[in-house]
């Protein structure tokens, strides 16, 4: 790969970087004002580990051992079919060599099955997930929602940084609360249109749900006492 390109690279993967890290702080808000909704974190954000290189991002491989490695996070309405989500994505050849990179947008949730919700999932192995500053005890932008397990399957389309856009079936799985046999394994996997490769192992890489319950946007203060502005006679200084 030329210098030039490397270049192009770096200054895409940054500024997509930048772009999601704007969008994974804008989230929270948002989805907490629909209770019920789902927040999703697909190897970034407080899941990823600085000195454990398997938590992000998330990788999902092909037969013929080229992989995606993927990061993102939106929000979803199962009830409702709708989805926010965008992330960046790098395509690489079996060997390492990058042969693409850019940024991937939802444009439509095919389906969302839920496992179930599992209130201890921030913590596993016995330690926090995510760096200390951001520890289950810290994580204020999240607070009312509830770790849950499920299975999510997404139409994407993949903007690259150079060439065309190509449209793909992407599945997101979270390994907790009631889980299927057949998807034990956590991660993603990605499916191209028009009989495309497919990238059908999940290599590495965390996932995981928020439920937003109800009650999870601040509550409402109680009104304050009235005050009587029209005192009792006796009460009225002479």
């Amino acid at each position: 790969m030329s210098s030039q390109r490397e270049s192009l690279y770096s200054v895409i993967a940054w500024t997509a970087g930048m772009t999601l890290a704007t969008f994974l702080f804008a989230i929270p808000a948002r989805a907490q004002r629909n209770n019920g909704d789902y927040l999703f974190f697909i190897g970034s954000g407080f899941l990823c580990q600085a000195n454990d290189s398997s938590t992000c991002p998330a990788v999902a491989k092909s037969a013929d051992d080229s992989t995606y490695e993927l990061s993102g996070a939106g929000t979803l309405a199962a009830q409702r079919k709708l989805v926010t989500a965008a992330g960046t994505y790098t395509h690489k050849s079996s060997g390492g060599d990058v042969l693409e990179t850019g940024v991937w947008v939802a444009s439509e949730l095919v389906s969302f099955d839920s496992y179930g919700i599992a209130p201890g999932a921030l913590t596993r192995e016995g330690r926090a997930l995510g760096p200390p500053q951001f520890g289950p005890k810290r994580l204020p932008m999240f607070s009312g929602s509830v770790p849950a397990g499920g299975l999510a399957v997404l139409r994407i389309r993949l903007l690259p940084v150079l060439g065309f856009a190509k449209n793909a079936t992407l599945q997101v799985n979270c390994a907790l609360g009631k889980v299927p046999p057949e998807h034990q394994v956590e991660g993603v996997r990605l499916t191209f249109e028009k009989g495309g490769v497919e990238f059908d192992e999940e290599i590495s890489g965390r996932a995981l749900f928020l439920l937003t319950r109800p009650g999870a946007s601040a509550a409402a203060k109680a009104p304050a006492p009235e005050v009587d502005t029209n005192p009792a006679p006796n009460q009225v200084q002479q």
